[in-house]
């Protein structure tokens, strides 16, 4: 007799930059070895996506930086079921600056600048939270591209103006 197949969903976690205004988040399934989906939000806007997550994709566990904010977020993640597991975040946001360059390639006049000043065109924090999946399974995840499932509310608030006008 064969032993059943594993549901997708077991394979998915998310990775979380926690921060005091925004957050950092991605989706991703070890099994596939890949980023399903990222996003930099407030805290409250994040809490909601991660429970989204777990209803529809199946999360269970959520990988936590250790760093500004961490402490407030594994009592929420319990209340809503989630297990926590907390990595350590030094070194993130230049690795996650690096990172940044290789998802977005550096063409143009950009190359030619040193890395350490290349800095990325928006935010970060969706990379960050990658990088502390990849820290916990002990293993790079691809991704098409540096682009966020939605950033900040006030960024798309500013953007949905200028379209209006």
């Amino acid at each position: 007799m064969s032993e059943p197949a594993v549901p997708p969903q077991a394979s998915r976690l998310a990775g979380l930059d926690p921060g005091r205004s925004k957050c950092g988040l991605v989706l991703a399934d070890a099994g596939l070895g890949t980023i399903l989906a990222a996003a930099i939000l407030p805290p409250a806007e994040s809490l909601a996506l991660l429970r989204q997550w777990q209803q529809q994709a199946g999360l269970v566990t959520v990988v936590l930086g250790n760093g500004t904010g961490s402490r407030s977020w594994p009592p929420q993640l319990a209340r809503l079921g989630l297990q926590s597991e907390t990595v350590e975040e030094a070194g993130t946001t230049l690795a996650a600056r690096r990172r940044y360059w290789q998802l977005a390639g550096s063409g143009g006049w950009r190359r030619l600048l040193p890395e350490g000043l290349r800095l990325p065109p928006r935010d970060i924090d969706d990379v960050v939270a990658q990088l502390l999946v990849e820290r916990h399974l002990g293993q790079p995840l691809s991704r098409r591209g540096p682009g966020v499932l939605r950033e900040l509310a006030d960024q798309a608030h500013l953007s949905a103006r200028e379209n209006a006008t």
